[in-house]
């Protein structure tokens, strides 16, 4: 009896496996970041035979990997690195957790030993049964019964009365017997799960922390080479499946492995020849579930690798999604997300029908076995039955049968286990390779000098270096420079001489390859780490703030600065303004990498960052480029006054800004070209000369007089807002505090989005309306399977009876028969689980693949507005996708399956047995809800807690996500410390979450396994006291009791998946609430696909337009604003950070809709006009361009994605923006791949092959929010010429804080405070001598 009770849980526990591996779906992604970008030819022939490989059915090769992606043509190397063996996955254990894991592991044997007994007992008993029924027959002796008391031998001539009463005890020994067998194994089954659990929830959390630590601590050129970074996934999903593989998992291994062991020795001791007989079946069983094991674990590999492919993807698109839609890209993406997904929607039907063919041959082996057995043991029993003292009766027959059975049962259900154990392997290999790589420059470890002070003497002595991502690019070759202490030097060249790069080399963000970078006359990479950089500070070109407030963002630059020290370095960096005019001044949140800031406001309090380190060092690489003219003067007046005594090293484009640096160097090749002062070099009239001789007409800005630039600060003093108003939106918004502060108080608040969404079961199933045909098979084939099991009780009951026949010919002819029909039944069942399996398989690969794709698709059709909310951060919706479209299978094919299967099983054994006997059918049932109470139990508990826990690690996840995206900055702040304790307090609110959820486990665990022993003792001591006292046909007995008791185990082994079903519906909820949400912003029904061929004259207006970010109700951005660009006009923005500039364009663009007001085009209102039609008048070209992850062709070819643009146009494109030549001369050219957002190109590059995408699509307006900020001088010169060829003709508005760039637009606006405060020429504003000539006044008195 007791096999039987695994053996069906073989099947499903191996499904619920591969459905669970469809959920991580990174796997094996991240094995790519492994692979150093460069490529050489082996990998391609590499790749391509594993290509063919992997498609050899269709022949398509191509479709997988498009021959020029490069990054991702990689799986061939995955298997690189080699799983750690298994010990090694505690290497980080501590001694109690050693102790508990061999606690745990001795308990796991005890309980395992209990099977081989239960079995004992059964065969015992039911011997018992056959033999008191039988006349003139000397009962079988018994072992374990007479202990309690059974058991009686009785001669063959003893009464029926006698032998009746003697039943009747052996009823009573069993029940009880069976009962306290159950109560031990049901406490060691308690203790194993729960010791194993603990220690290794114990270690992961300390391995998490040792992750991120290790992922902190690694330099630079690590982070370049591993490109494809998923680390989100890693330090979830890898690290998830380690604790799995050294959890409850391994105990349950072990009780596995125990019990089989046991199993097989005791049937050796009762009956050799038989055990030998039964055994001849398991090897089939065993090479069968391997076979079918290694091939699914490769395809699951494969298909992992694909999703992990697909993910990249997303992410990439979500974190650009401006851009994406901007251009129009949308169903673009959606098809290059859906083309990945394709093989990996191949793989997982080819692995659902493996799984099918394993379990059918398992299944009829079994049924095989069986008949085997039965025939070959009857035959024993037959030459036997005249001896005096016989080996083989009925109960050698049963504990031989089953104890085989069971043994090779289990060993098959330690398949799951051992996949578990080779994942979580594979999933240490990849931690452990980045815990043990030891990074060249550790900037966590204690270790390097640490000088007394620090002077500030800075000297580079032929320093060499290039990029370990672009090795074939010398960026420096031979640099002499000495830096003086307290000096101010500027460092200035052509884009991409290695200006930047001398900043990184200073940092030691990367080690020269050859020469040293001297600090002090010391040598950098003799120094700690840590200490050098918390000399220095730093302002770079795109200031990265992190998710919390201003105030943290100021501090991480120095922890223990006091409150004066803060506001003193935010009045330096004239951040303290606009600071304090927010609701919740420095308490405010400043978004996911500070998105509710404008690029000006996010440089200031960069600069008030590296302010408050008091540094004998400050680098500034672009300091002022993303600040407006009044912003700037200021600030470099702040930084002027920050460079005194210190030594100051400048990177910048714009030439005015260090006209009065001590010293200026001038880097072409990577070498000092010349250097001197100003008025030196532009003696000599070389390099430099010619620079600012371009510049010069760019009107020169410098540090304006103090007085003109305090005459603009009082000319506008900024009212604060009414009170009222900032209460209410503080207790609006309160909750938008970062993670960090809100870990308790926001738990509410968080809730609140996660109240699970209605997701009715039948919506549910509607998701799988296309697969129906496979679902009904599949459930027609699971109740087949279902009902094998009452076949088999009933033949198996008849066995019995058989064995009670007097006449030895008849038993040899009935033997026959119940064989034969044992074998039908198995080629039934057989073919059933084959397909349900395959079915079910293929009906849930088939709607995850479409369920990922809608899902990617109504995100992409989401506004703006719901992206910048908190919760829809980049990290989290790819979460979203990868788990939810996983786990949503759970709730339909497969688990319906499992259900119905339990079902047919149960009402056929109820019906069954009523037929047999009611009596004993209404004793047995009380025991039913008894095993399902059991298992539902655990249902419950197991999803109450699903939720918190999974928000509560998103938080962890997060804070990770986040320091690593941000390494560079986190790095030169040395902050790494920091964020890790932010983690680690994540961490410990996950562990409050799951604790009591993990103590539940074990008992829930020991429950299931225990209950139906309990059930079987009530029952057969009933049937045994029926058929001792009321003539019972004893064989009735072993009928009703398998039927009921192995069909209530059925049920609930179908019912342990409700923990499923439940996340499930959880997921499929999220799913549809996405898919509900109706975007704020979308384009009306009845006009899809209209305005098709509209080209736009370009005339522009907006009228009374009230505006404030969704995310950010408190500030008003745009109050009542009206303003009009007529067809083919160039109209500038200018005023102030935050004043509105980027607003107008991204309203234009309609990425947001005014709360009031309209915004018309060619006066339709736009939002009358067809999103994709609108969006494809407008080229924009942002501050900080966003680029792809493709080639430098496809990027600017994704310009225009109605149609696909010729080579011809995207080189004339490229032409026009300037770029063509710097393309030409890179080693593949146009077909160079940019990597993850374009961090092979200077910013220089990246801004021109923006502005080719913008010129590809030929719009009819033009945006240019800050296009040429980020350029230096000669870039900036010729772009501007590229920019002014591109308008000719079309309707521009420009956004700018070099006015020189726009002197001669035909309409200048200045706005302030949300509305047009002045409009005119350049000559009209200079007249009326407002805020448009104080600026103007600035650069004048520069140029003095």
């Amino acid at each position: 009896m007791t096999q039987r009770i695994y053996q069906w849980s073989s099947n499903p526990r191996e499904g619920q496996q591969q459905d669970l591996q469809m959920e991580p779906l990174k796997l094996n992604s991240r094995r790519q970041e492994k692979i150093p970008s460069r490529y050489t030819q082996v990998d391609k022939e590499k790749d391509n035979q594993e290509t063919e490989y992997m498609l050899q059915e269709n022949g398509e090769p191509i479709e997988f990997v498009p021959p020029q992606k490069k990054e991702e043509e990689k799986p061939a190397p995955q298997p690189s690195l080699p799983p750690v063996p298994y010990y090694r996955l505690f290497r980080f254990a501590t001694c109690s957790e050693l102790m508990l894991v061999f606690g745990g592991l001795f308990m796991g044997t005890l309980t395992g030993l209990c099977i081989p007994v239960s079995t004992i007992q059964y065969g015992e008993f039911t011997t018992l049964l056959v033999d008191r029924n039988m006349e003139n027959q000397t009962s079988t002796p018994t072992l374990i019964l007479e202990w309690f008391g059974g058991g009686k031998v009785l001669g063959p001539n003893a009464t029926r009365d006698e032998r009746m009463d003697a039943l009747y005890d052996d009823s009573k020994a069993f029940g009880v017997s069976c009962a306290a067998l159950s109560a031990l194994q049901f406490f060691f089954a308690i203790f194993t799960v729960d010791l194993l659990n603990v220690a290794a929830f114990r270690q992961i959390a300390r391995v998490r922390r040792m992750f991120l630590q290790a992922v902190l601590r690694q330099d630079m050129a690590w982070y370049d080479t591993n490109t494809s970074t998923n680390f989100a996934s890693r330090i979830t999903e890898d690290l998830d499946k380690m604790k799995d593989g050294i959890g409850e998992k391994l105990g349950i291994f072990t009780y596995l492995m125990v019990s089989f062991i046991s199993s097989i020795i005791i049937s050796f001791i009762y009956g050799w020849k038989l055990t030998l007989v039964v055994l001849s079946c398991a090897p089939i069983i065993v090479i069968a579930t391997a076979i079918v094991a290694k091939v699914q674990s490769s395809l699951t590999a494969q298909e992992l690798a694909a999703y992990g492919q697909a993910g990249n993807v997303a992410e990439e698109v979500l974190g650009a999604i401006r851009t994406v839609v901007a251009f129009g890209g949308e169903k673009k993406e959606v098809s290059r997300y859906a083309e990945k997904l394709v093989p990996a929607d191949r793989t997982g039907t080819r692995r659902g029908m493996w799984s099918g063919v394993g379990g059918g041959v398992m299944w009829f082996i079994i049924y095989l076995s069986y008949a085997l057995a039965f025939w070959y043991g009857v035959q024993l029993i037959l030459e036997d039955r005249p001896n005096e003292k016989k080996d083989y009766t009925p109960a050698v027959l049963v504990i031989v049968f089953f104890g085989v059975l069971a043994g090779a049962q289990n060993m098959g259900l330690t398949s799951p286990h051992l996949e578990a154990f080779a994942v979580a392997r594979g999933s240490a290999a990849a931690v452990f390779t980045v815990l043990d790589r030891v990074p060249i420059i550790d900037s966590l470890s204690p270790n390097g000098q640490k000088l007394k002070g620090v002077n500030g003497d800075i000297e580079f002595k032929d320093v060499h270096f290039k990029y370990p991502a672009r090795k074939d690019v010398k960026v420096l070759q031979g640099l002499n420079l000495k830096i003086n202490h307290g000096e101010t030097v500027a460092l200035v060249g052509g884009s991409g001489c290695g200006k930047s790069t001398c900043l990184q080399l200073i940092q030691r963000l990367y080690d020269p390859h050859q020469g040293e970078v001297h600090l002090d006359g010391v040598d950098i990479s003799k120094l700690n780490v840590q200490w050098l950089r918390s000399h220095i500070g730093v302002v770079g070109q795109e200031p990265v703030l992190f998710d919390t407030t201003i105030r943290e963002n100021i501090r991480y630059g120095n922890e223990n600065v006091t409150e004066e020290e803060m506001i003193k370095a935010a009045k330096e960096a004239n951040a303290h303004d606009f600071i304090s005019k927010l609701p919740e001044g420095y308490d405010s949140p400043v978004g996911e990498r500070g998105s509710q800031l404008s690029g000006g406001q996010k440089q200031r309090i960069a600069i008030a960052r590296a302010l408050v380190r008091r540094p004998a060092i400050l680098l500034l690489d672009e300091a002022t480029s993303a600040l407006d003219l009044h912003s700037e003067a200021t600030v470099q007046r702040a930084l002027d006054a920050a460079s005194k005594g210190r030594t100051t090293v400048i990177v910048t484009h714009r030439l005015s800004t260090i006209t009065n640096a001590d010293r200026i160097v001038f880097i072409k090749d990577g070498k000092v070209a010349e250097m001197g002062t100003h008025e030196e070099l532009i003696a000599l009239g070389n390099h430099y000369h010619a620079l600012v001789s371009a510049d010069s007409n760019a009107a020169a800005k410098a540090k304006a007089t103090a007085a003109a630039a305090k005459t603009v600060t009082a000319a506008k003093p900024k009212p604060k807002p009414p009170l009222k108003k900032q209460f209410s939106t503080l207790s609006m918004h309160s909750h938008r505090l970062s993670l960090a502060a809100a870990s308790e108080g926001s738990e509410e608040e968080l809730e609140e989005h996660e109240k699970p969404y209605e997701a009715p079961v039948m919506r549910i199933f509607g998701l799988n309306k296309p697969e129906w045909p496979f679902n009904i098979v599949g459930c027609l084939a699971a109740a087949t399977v279902g009902a094998s099991f009452p076949a088999f009780a009933v033949l198996f009951g008849e066995v019995y009876y058989v064995l009670g026949l007097q006449d030895p010919q008849e038993v040899r002819d009935e033997t026959i028969n119940f064989s034969i029909l044992f074998i039908i039944v198995g080629v039934i069942t057989g073919i059933g689980t084959f397909l349900q399996m395959y079915m079910f398989g293929l009906a849930g690969v088939r709607m995850t693949t479409r369920i990922r794709k809608i899902t990617f698709e109504a995100m992409l059709k989401q506004e703006m507005g719901w992206f910048d909310e908190d919760k829809n951060s980049v990290g989290a919706l790819c979460a979203r996708l990868s788990s939810d479209a996983g786990a949503v299978q759970g709730a339909t094919g497969t688990r319906i399956g499992a259900i119905l299967q339990a079902l047919s099983t149960l009402v056929l054994g109820i019906g069954v047995s009523m037929y047999y006997t009611w009596k004993m059918t209404l004793v047995s049932v009380v025991s039913i809800p008894l095993v399902l109470g059991a298992v539902f139990f655990e249902a419950r508990i197991m999803s109450g807690q699903g939720l918190q826990e999974k928000k509560k690690m998103e938080g962890a996840t997060r804070i990770a996500v986040e320091a690593i995206g941000n390494i560079r900055t986190v790095a030169s702040l040395g902050k790494e410390k920091a964020f890790l304790d932010r983690y680690c307090v994540e961490l410990a609110h996950v562990a409050k979450a799951t604790r009591i959820r993990n103590r539940l486990r074990g008992l829930v665990f020991s429950c299931g396994q225990t209950t139906p022993y309990f059930g079987y003792a009530l029952s057969l001591y009933y049937g045994g006291y029926l058929v001792a006292r009321e003539n019972l046909d004893y064989q009735n007995v072993i009928k009703v009791s398998e039927a009921l008791i192995f069909g209530s185990w059925m049920l609930g082994q179908a019912l342990a998946f409700a923990p499923n079903f439940n996340t499930a519906k959880i997921s499929a909820g999220r799913i549809f609430r996405l898919l509900d949400r109706v975007p704020e912003i979308t384009t009306p029904a009845d006009l899809e696909g209209k305005d098709t061929d509209w080209k736009a004259d370009g005339l522009i207006q907006f009228s009374k337009v009230e505006f404030h970010y969704p995310t950010r109700t408190e500030s008003q951005i745009l109050r009542g604003l009206n303003l009009v660009v007529k067809p083919g006009q160039m109209v500038a923005l200018v005023g102030q950070s935050g004043c509105g500039k980027s607003t107008c364009i991204q309203l234009l663009q309609r990425l947001y809709d005014p709360l009031s007001g309209t915004v018309t085009m060619d006066r339709r209102d736009i939002s009358s006009v067809s999103l994709s039609a609108l969006r494809s008048q407008l080229g924009v070209v942002g501050q900080e361009p966003v680029l792809f992850d493709r080639t430098i062709a496809e990027n600017i070819a994704y310009g225009d994605n109605s149609r696909t643009p010729s080579m011809d146009e995207v080189i004339e494109a490229a032409k026009k923006s300037n770029i063509h030549s710097f393309v030409s001369s890179l080693p593949l050219g146009y077909e160079t791949r940019l990597g993850t957002k374009g961090t092979q190109l200077s910013g220089g590059q990246k801004q021109r092959i923006a502005i080719a995408r913008a010129l590809v699509r030929n719009p009819r307006i033009l945006l240019l929010d800050e296009a040429t900020s980020a350029l230096d001088t000669q870039s900036e010169k010729i772009v501007q010429a590229a920019l002014d060829k591109a308008m000719e003709g079309r309707t521009c508005i420009t956004i700018a804080h070099r006015l020189a760039t726009i002197q001669n637009a035909d309409v200048i606006c200045v706005l302030e405070k949300g509305t047009v405060a002045e409009m005119g020429t350049h000559e009209d504003l200079i007249a009326a001598d407002g805020l448009y000539a104080h600026l103007h006044a600035l650069q004048e008195a520069a140029l003095e």
